[in-house]
């Protein structure tokens, strides 16, 4: 068993010497899982990746990797789910964490009814049941939040740069741990937003405009006249009148990868226009190309795409 922030635990099964599946004593416990009994193990992709580069399969034994995969990794339309547990008043909570790789977009609906879309590489963890006094979610990336009413519990969205609170309103929050920048966008209702960086900065926002987090920890309110950039829940990424350089750095977010431009002659260019994440990033530089003329090589074992 492994302690985890904020008093959370999570326990690991394995796999037996003879396949079978082998749960902690404290876990068989807490839980009450029975000889018999049937569980659902999930994991995330890595674990799939380490386990495709270092065994070498054979015909012999590739039924048994199979079932130790099996056992020890579930993956569904691209999603990894992990389960911890958690105590609270009642008893065990269990605490759900959904990852949404490249180019892929996930929507989820919580015990309360709130409805979710979480964009690419966006990860999210939520409790699976929400308690009496407070309804609260960890994100890390890009996710638009439709929250479902209540007056006696806040709805609190936490990220690594600032947290928000609300009790039934329309956002998009974009906060990426491997970005430097963060900005929440105001659709409908209101929002309080804290900045946790800084001088700690904290302001209530209006419908149609959006805080950006700047680098001393204030925030910044920006109106917003065109929502286009958010119908990435629609699977496109829209932009209007942004520069080259822009439209390199939201290629990035959505495709996982680092984009180095080297023609510096491509930087006086703007466009407006539209991708599907679907069709891919090689897909969305060659449209770019018919417009303006540049290269680009791409280096998939480091993932860098250099622009020439």
């Amino acid at each position: 068993m492994a302690k985890t922030p904020k008093g959370k635990y999570a326990w690991t099964a394995t796999v037996g010497e003879k396949g079978q599946i082998v749960i902690p004593k404290q876990a068989r416990e807490v839980f009450h899982i029975k000889p018999g009994d049937t569980i659902l193990l999930l994991g995330d992709e890595k674990t799939i990746e380490e386990k495709m580069r270092h065994k070498s399969w054979s015909l012999s034994s590739l039924g048994t990797e199979l079932i130790k995969i099996a056992a020890a990794v579930a993956v569904t339309l691209g999603l990894s789910l992990l389960y911890q547990f958690v105590s609270d008043k009642n008893g065990v909570v269990p605490m759900q964490s959904i990852y949404v790789p490249t180019g892929q977009r996930v929507n989820i609906t919580l015990s309360d009814g709130t409805n979710v879309w979480l964009n690419a590489r966006t990860k999210i963890v939520y409790p699976a049941v929400f308690d009496k006094s407070v309804r609260q979610v960890a994100v890390d990336g890009e996710a638009y939040f439709d929250v479902a009413k209540d007056k006696k519990r806040p709805f609190i969205v936490e990220t690594g740069k600032c947290n928000m609170e609300v009790l039934g309103t329309k956002f998009n929050v974009e906060g990426y741990s491997d970005k430097d920048d963060f900005e929440v966008t105001l659709m409908e209702g209101s929002v309080r937003v804290a900045s946790r960086i800084g001088l700690g900065d904290t302001l209530m926002l209006k419908p149609d405009s959006k805080a950006c987090l700047q680098k001393d920890g204030r925030l910044k309110v920006i109106p917003v006249d065109d929502y286009n950039p958010y119908r990435w829940k629609e699977g496109l990424i829209c932009f209007r009148n942004e520069s080259f350089l822009s439209i390199m750095n939201d290629l990035e977010k959505y495709f996982g990868v680092s984009i180095v431009v080297e023609n510096k002659n491509v930087l006086k260019y703007y466009f407006t226009g539209k991708f599907r994440q679907a069709d891919g990033i090689d897909y969305a530089l060659r449209v770019l190309q018919r417009d303006i003329r540049f290269k680009y090589e791409r280096d998939d074992e480091n993932q860098i795409i250099y622009i020439r």
